[in-house]
């Protein structure tokens, strides 16, 4: 019977593209795993992994293995996580990307989680860059905005208003625009770190579609609203960033006529049926934190789903 250490390293082999880097990420040394994998063939009877010069890639009897091995793993971890919740707490290690900008919201959640399951190591990613959750091999993702077309599969957790804002100087100096066309004329703040580079804005039934301009382009969030404090121009932010600020008069809301578009706070996470318990854990514990009618430092209540997501 195969041991369940050679099983993970067979997965992890695979997934890595070879030797080197499956023994960094399982933390051991090449000739371990080397002899894992010796083991491991000798006692199916057949090769698994096809070496040449290229690199390590799964026969055809390797491809079917590593489905099986990758269901027998996920059944071990859902039996572990079952009997650890029992017990009093979720174990194991959850490997976490947010964006940047999120970090104020979500540390104190994390913080929550880490208190209640002591047992529960993180190791948490803030970084705007969109992570490859699959090569990289996070366990989930947060996401804020519009999702990209993707395998990942996406639950809602709720949703995220965007406005624009500019500071009291700004205003003093150029003016307040009166529609989404007078934009056009100010010095805007430019995301590049966007899916789309428009600016879209309500008039009743329909949509307008600005493409702002400006000199300051960045992809941090942090930096487009210190940017707009220091009074340098208009920009278009997620609600949560600087509603403090809307409060305290450092910053105005604009075009408070023309709505824009709604947008989103997802969890996304690798593909399959399987939802690792740590996973089902954040899931739950965002919600009850962000979703319904806890929901006001991003948007308003909307129901949750999961599914694949429209981007990513």
């Amino acid at each position: 019977m195969p041991e369940f250490a050679d099983l993970k390293s067979f997965v992890e082999i695979v997934d890595s593209g070879g030797f080197n880097r499956a023994a960094h990420r399982l933390g051991i040394s090449k000739s371990i795993l080397s002899r894992r994998m010796a083991r491991l063939e000798a006692e199916l009877g057949t090769r698994l992994l096809s070496r040449t010069t290229r690199g390590i890639s799964p026969t055809d009897a390797g491809l079917e293995f590593k489905a099986r091995c990758e269901r027998i793993l996920a059944d071990l971890e859902d039996a572990r996580d079952s009997v650890a919740q029992r017990g009093g707490g979720m174990i194991g290690r959850l490997r976490l990307s947010v964006p940047a900008a999120f970090v104020h919201h979500m540390a104190p959640v994390l913080a929550d989680l880490a208190r209640l399951h002591p047992r529960l190591a993180m190791d948490v990613s803030y970084s705007d860059r969109i992570a490859d959750l699959i090569g990289e091999r996070f366990d989930a993702a947060v996401r804020i905005g519009t999702l990209r077309d993707s395998s990942l599969v996406a639950r809602r957790i709720a949703p995220v208003r965007a406005v624009l804002v500019a500071s009291p100087e700004y205003i003093g100096r150029h003016g307040r625009p009166d529609a989404p066309a007078d934009l056009t004329t100010h010095e805007c703040l430019i995301y590049s770190g966007a899916v789309q580079t428009e600016l879209r804005f309500r008039s009743g039934k329909n949509w307008l579609s600005v493409r702002p301009e400006g000199r300051l382009r960045t992809d941090s969030g942090d930096a487009i609203v210190q940017w707009a404090l220091a009074g340098l121009g208009i920009a278009a932010v997620p609600l949560f960033l600087v509603s403090e600020f809307i409060a305290s008069g450092r910053l105005e809301s604009l075009l408070l006529d023309y709505d824009m578009p709604e947008h989103g706070l997802y969890v996304l996470r690798p593909p399959g049926p399987h939802v690792l318990g740590k996973v089902r854990i954040l899931i739950d514990t965002l919600v009850a934190r962000f979703g319904g009618e806890h929901a006001s430092c991003v948007g308003s209540p909307s129901p949750q789903e999961e599914g694949p997501p429209r981007g990513n």
